[in-house]
Parts: structure tokens; sequence; C-alpha cells
């Protein structure tokens, strides 16, 4: 059977997008062709020579937004996070990803279409690094449905056409002295064998000054009120290295070796002084402390693809990875009722490995069939021990290892139909069965999940030669607890030891081993308008509505590491929540989008996105009953400036979210305050191989403010003071 490519462009998407490495082969091989007379064939080209990033996102099959090399080179960004926060409805904090204003468990992070290794971290990972990122709003069948805010998908780097050999070096200053980065890229095709070998390093250098009041009870449960006054400085350095190794075994079969190393070395340190405005003299009043370690993970993956023929393809993938992590962190207070000398350690040790395998089926020429199975395994380890003055905090406990072990499953199916020249459409299944075994003090639990998740997207062209379309989109999406939440064992509030009493301002924690996954039926309906010259104008609306939502619940309960109750803070699943909401966004030339006020020729670009977002927990009383984090609304604005006389470029970005309370729980509140971040860059391309950077992230940073309150007039109010970060890095092209 031969491919109409011009009938059927989508199953043309899903063959180039199954694998990188296929995918060029593909690319190259039409390339070689020559067109028949009057024949116009539409192309889908990773590397984006002819499409565009806009364009690949037109003729994806379901909504996605995808940012290949013209994208990822285009700004002369030095870190991956810097690339996502253009992005509507993404926010980047600390490395960690935020969709639709939800909790950073919501949004799945995805390495080469699996789940991104233990510390993947976005600050730490050069756009150099990356071959393109995917971005999507609702599940595909294909990838895990943990995804109920949406998906990124990170696309590791591919081996080049031609010999690449880049050198990037940088300095940064944010504290009491700059810190270095660099990072180097080398790749070559030579025969049936590709290669690619980036390495980054890095170094980091923080302050953030705090202050803070607490108005709550002391340890005999008499009013106290306290001001603080500090600062922590965490600095450290690390690296990472992702090599990827391209092997042509025939003329439609690949054999593809990707690697992923990443060490961290961290230090903190710092001080909190307190002043007693009310009631008796605290635990410690001068606070001193150090924490130190280290991080490793590792990952390698073997992917093998075999064109049957010029319908059916077939992918097998397996890798294996590890890791762990070690610190240590010394307390002293000083000055307080009784002197304090802390010392806890730790460790933990994590491996992982993950097998799957897809057949796709392109049927009468507008239907693409495919199916496949995973199977994952996690193991985790972790120790703590934590020391009083040489005494052990919680005898019996401290020291004991406790380990949750997890399998996970996968079958899925899912056919991709082009109905005809307006009409498209995607459906898939997927069913995960989840097994975790978690072992400790409290004894060994066994939790099972099994969640069936369909999926239907829908898209619309309002004219077969147009560039309008309207997406719809109908899934079940899901959430599993992280390890962390699993792990039963204490974390006693040591401002109030376990022989007495605590208060619900400083209460113990502990994780819940009976968790269950949170599940999410979701609604999106998109309306993408293309503009000729490359913009973009898309309105949209969500909906998900959530069962099963972990929240952590603030008790007083009888436990077994203290003699009287104490006040204790757990996950649990507590009830269903809903969540909706509207987003806009545009890009693209100035002049394009208003030709009356600009210049055609002009090289300025704008961008600007508007989210607003409502939610609702129907455990919890209202008013203000939001999900975690979410934000009412927020604001993203942004230029880019290419002059026309120099080798110049220069922009920036403004994200900005209001104040807004959020209701925890039936006695908590908790009020944060504005956000803004401002992002600047001036880039100077000195010649053809050199480009230099300036840039200030943050400039002019706004103190974060937190207020938690509770309904017996309690609060602890904090103010977090950073600073900007200021860089400049240049890049070398051999």
């Amino acid at each position: 059977m031969k491919l109409n490519l011009k009938r059927n462009p989508l199953a043309l998407a899903v063959l180039v997008l199954a694998s990188s490495a296929q995918a060029q082969q593909e690319v190259e091989s039409q390339q070689s062709q020559t067109a028949q007379p009057g024949q116009q064939l539409e192309r889908v080209e990773v590397r984006g020579r002819r499409s565009n990033d806009t364009e690949l996102r037109r003729r994806a099959p379901v909504a996605k937004q995808i940012y290949g090399r013209e994208e990822l080179d285009k700004y002369g960004d030095t870190q991956l996070s810097d690339v996502l926060k253009r992005l509507p409805g993404i926010n980047v904090q600390g490395g960690g990803l935020r969709m639709r204003g939800l909790g950073g468990a919501f949004t799945q992070l995805l390495v080469n279409g699996e789940p991104a290794p233990p510390g993947f971290n976005l600050e730490q990972v050069s756009p150099s690094q990356v071959e393109r990122v995917e971005v999507s709003k609702a599940p595909t069948a294909d990838q895990s449905a943990q995804a109920i805010a949406g998906t990124v998908n990170i696309i590791l780097k591919d081996a080049p056409r031609v010999v690449q050999k880049d050198l990037r070096m940088g300095l940064s200053y944010n504290d009491d002295k700059p810190v270095f980065n660099g990072g180097f890229t080398y790749g070559d095709r030579k025969g049936g064998l590709g290669f690619v070998l980036p390495v980054q390093v890095w170094q980091w250098r923080l302050r953030n000054e705090t202050s803070g009041v607490r108005l709550g009870k002391d340890a005999q449960l008499q009013t106290q009120r306290l001001q603080t006054e500090g600062f922590d400085s965490p600095y450290g350095y690390g690296g990472n290295v992702a090599p990827r190794l391209n092997i042509k075994l025939g003329d439609d079969e690949t054999l593809t070796l990707q690697g992923f190393l990443v060490q961290n070395n961290f230090r903190n340190r710092g001080e909190t002084d307190t002043t007693v405005l009310s009631g008796s003299l605290p635990t410690s009043v001068d606070d001193r402390f150090t924490n130190r370690g280290q991080f490793s993970a590792w990952r390698v993956s073997v992917q093998y693809n075999n064109r049957l023929d010029d319908d059916r393809l077939v992918e097998l993938r397996a890798n294996v990875g590890g890791g762990g992590a070690e610190f240590d962190t010394r307390f002293n207070g000083l000055g307080g009722a009784r002197p304090i000398e802390r010392l806890t350690t730790g460790k933990n040790d994590q491996d992982q490995s993950r097998i799957s395998g897809k057949y796709s089926h392109i049927l009468d020429e507008s239907h693409t069939v495919t199916v496949g199975a995973e199977m994952d395994r996690l193991n985790r380890l972790e120790q703590r021990r934590t020391l009083e003055n040489g005494v052990e905090l919680l005898p019996g406990i401290e020291g004991l290892p406790f380990d949750v072990k997890g399998t996970r499953t996968a079958i899925y199916a899912q056919d991709e139909w082009e109905i005809n020249p307006q009409w498209s459409a995607y459906f898939g299944v997927r069913n995960e069965r989840v097994r975790s075994v978690s072992s400790g003090v409290s004894g060994d639990f066994t939790a099972r999940s099994s969640v069936t998740t369909p999926l239907l997207h829908l898209n619309y062209k309002f004219d077969p030669k147009g560039r309008d379309l309207i997406r719809a989109s109908l899934t079940r999406s899901y959430k599993l607890p992280n390890v962390e939440q699993f792990i039963a064992r204490p974390t006693i509030n040591t401002n109030y030891p376990s022989t007495g009493p605590n208060t619900q301002t400083a209460p113990d924690r502990i994780g819940n081993p009976l968790l269950k996954p949170e599940l999410a039926t979701g609604l999106d309906i998109a309306w993408e308008n293309y503009l000729k010259a490359g913009g973009l104008v898309s309105v949209g609306v969500f909906h998900r509505r959530i069962s099963g939502l972990v929240r952590n619940t603030l008790a007083l309960e009888t436990v077994s590491w203290a003699t009287v109750p104490r006040w204790v803070s757990k996950p649990i699943n507590l009830d269903r929540a809903s969540t909706s909401g509207l987003e806009l966004e545009v890009k693209g030339r100035a002049g394009e989008l208003f030709p009356s006020l600009f210049d055609p020729s002009l090289g300025l670009n704008l961008r600007a996105a508007l989210s607003a977002y409502r939610s609702r927990i129907d455990g919890i009383p209202g008013p203000d009953n939001r999900l975690d984090g979410q934000q009412p609304w927020s604001a993203n604005l942004g230029l880019d400036y290419r002059m026309k006389s120099l080798p110049v470029g220069f922009g920036g970005s403004l994200a900005f979210t209001p104040s807004f309370e959020v209701q925890q729980t039936a006695i908590s509140r908790l009020d944060t305050g504005r956000a803004r971040t401002i992002d600047l860059y001036a880039m100077w391309n000195i010649s053809r191989t050199d480009t230099v950077r300036l840039s200030a992230n943050n400039f002019q940073a706004v103190d974060a403010r937190s207020n938690t309150l509770f309904n017996n007039g309690d609060f602890s109010w904090t103010e977090r003071r950073p600073k900007s970060w200021y860089s400049i890095n240049w890049e070398h092209k051999f």
C-alpha cells in the first residue's frame, strides 16, 4: 500500500515523530525524492527546516505545543527553564513545573517519552542538550496518563547531520561572588553511525533573607508571640552528561542508545534570630545551621525501531537506572530555654527499570492504529537518624530503614483517524495497574490500584485548505501519590519535643501507605488561528473533575512516638474537587499582529498569555476552598527585538500572579502574596561562530509573602526576600 502524503499528513506526522532517529532517516529520504509535476507534498520535519514549530503544532493530531531547535536557539537561553517560562499556563520555580496553576505533582515531566529520572532539574539543563520540547494539555494513550494538569516531554539532543562542536561558558552572580557554568557538545554522523555527547557543568550560590512573626502556644500551651529574622545561603556544584548513539542496522532499521548521568553536591548555611514579643522564652533564639550532601542519578536506555514496510512500524525500548542521596544537617540553638545541638544524617537509594514495546499500522490511508505495553519496577530505600544533644530524638525509630517497592504495568491502544479533509479524530484507551509495598516501623502495607483511561481528541478545520481549527478533548487522567507520601515515618516538630504536646501551628508529619490514586475526568476545547507569517492566536477552556483528592489533614492524635496526643499533618484521600480555566495566547511578529502600528519588516516579536482559573474542594468549607497553590489568574508578556543594522538582539518577559487566599483545612487558611518576575537579556552575535549574552533573571525581585492563619487566632507569617540573578555567557561554534 503506497502512502498518499497529501491525503494523509496525520499518518506521516505520527511516523515522523515516533522516533527521532527514525524520523531523521525519513526526512532525509523525502528530501532526496523529486515531486511529480503539479504535486505539492506536505512535510513534517523534526528539525524545522521548512516546517517551523508553529506549523508542527498545527499538524499534530492532538493539542500540543512543539518547541524545536528554532525556538531553543532563538534567544540564547542558558537554562531550559527560561524557554518554558515563556509558555502560557506554565510556571517554573526551583526547577519544578506547574501547569494551569496546579501543583507540580499534577504535571507530568517526561524525558524522551519516559518518566524523568531522579534529579532531572530544568534549571540545570542547557537548551543545547535538548532536541525539542513538547507540551500537551491532555494525555494520550501511548504515554502515561499521570498528567491531570498536562505533560512536558523533553527530547534530548539527537545526532547532528554534520559535525558539531559547540563550547559554552558563563559567569553568574547572585550573592558574594560569581559562579561558573559551562558546556560542550560534540556530535557527528558517519556512515551508519551518529553520535552526540553533550556535557554540562555548573555552580550556584544564592542568598535569601527571611523574616516572620508567629502567634501560637509554647511547650506549656501558653500564648507566645515571636519575631524572627534570618537568612539562608545555598551553594554547590554539579554536572550532567547525556550521550546518544544512533546505529543504522538497515535501510529501515535503527538502534539508539541514550545515557543520562547527573551529579550534584550541595551546601546550605543559615541563621535565624528570634525575638520574644510576648510569652515565655522558646527553646532556642539564636539558631545556626549547616546542611551538606550529594545526589547522583543515572539511566541507560536502548531503543530499537524497525519499519517493516511503508505501513508498519515496531518500536522496542528498555532502560535501567538508579540514584541516591546522602546528607547531614547540623543545628545549634543557643540562648533559649536550653542549648540544643542536633545532628540529622540520612541517605536514600533508588533503582528502577522499564521495558516497553509498541506496534503501529496504517490502514486504508486514513487510520493509524497503535498498540503497546509497558512494565516498570521501582525500589526506594530510605534511612534517617536524628540525635539531639547526643540522644536519639525518636528512640526505636531513628536509623530504621523505610522501603517502598512498586511495579506498574500498562497496555494501550489508539487509532488516529483522518475522517475527511475537515475532520480528524484520535481514540485511545489505556489501562495501568500499580502495586506498591511499603515497609517500616508501622509494619508492611500493600496498596493496589487499577486505572483505565479512555481518551478522545477531535480536530475540525473550518476550511480544508485554511489554517484555523478547533480542537476538543475528552480524557481521563490520574496521579499516583509520590514515594515520600507513602512512607509512614514520623517527622516531629523539634520546637516541641516528643516528651510533651505540640501545637497546630507546628505539627508533626507522617506519610500514609494506604493512599489511593487521584482520578480526573477532563474536557479541553480550543480555537487556534495560525497566521501566515508564523504567528498564532489561541483561545481555550478546560475543566477537570477530580475524585480521591489527596490533601494534608491536621488533627490531634494519639501517636506511638509520644506519651501525650500530638498535632499531626498527614495526607489522605479527602474528597472530590473541580477546576476550570480560560487560556488566551497570542504570539508572532509585531507587523503581522498589528499591521497598522508596525512595519512588517520590523524584527520585533511579541507574545502574551492570560490565564484565569477557579477551583473548589468539596470536603473543605468555603470560601476560597481552592486547590493548593492555584492562583485566580496569571499573565505573561514578552518581546524580542533583532536589530537590522547591528547583529544585536534584546528582549524580556514579565510574569505576574496576584495575591490570593486558600482555605487549606477546616481550621487553617493560607494567604499568599503577589508574585512578579522580570527577566531581561541582550545578545550580540560577534561573528558567525561567537555569541555573547547578558541576562538578568528576577530583576528587581519582589518579596514572597505568605501567612497561615488558624481559626483560634494563631498565625505564622513569613517573608522571603530573594535577590536578582545576573549572567554573562559566551558561546563558540568550532
